[in-house]
């Protein structure tokens, strides 16, 4: 799986466990790290839980995915899963203002969610 779709793919998951304000950033041009930085809040620690435990189960259970690394823990209400090329931050709201990764990264293109069209032309980017 190419890493654009990986981080979409990501966004979907966590927007299946109601994530909030979720966003991928195209860091490419910005850094040799990753390609993409995936960013969802969550509202509480067992929502934080839900959001990473169904990108990280359905990652392996559909492609056979798990992240190199994982970093944070619930308490600390940011936890980072890293899948080189895509790195997804899953935080709460107050961790996510305090950090601002959007405003660090500020350069940084926002991948745009795809959107249906009318009489069924299929989605637009």
């Amino acid at each position: 799986m190419d890493s654009k779709r990986l981080a979409l793919r990501c966004r979907a998951l966590a927007e299946s466990k109601k994530a909030e304000d979720v966003v991928i950033l195209d860091v490419r041009k910005l850094s040799t790290i990753t390609d993409y930085f995936v960013l969802a809040t969550g509202t509480s620690e067992p929502h934080l839980r839900a959001i990473v435990d169904e990108i990280v189960e359905k990652l392996e259970t559909e492609h056979d995915l798990r992240p190199h690394a994982r970093d944070g823990t619930w308490q600390s209400n940011w936890v980072v899963l890293d899948y080189f090329d895509v790195i997804v931050h899953v935080m709460r709201a107050e961790t996510r203002a305090l950090y601002a990764l959007e405003s660090l990264w500020g350069d940084a293109p926002r991948v745009r969610a795809r959107r249906a069209t009318r009489a069924g032309a299929g989605p637009v980017a």
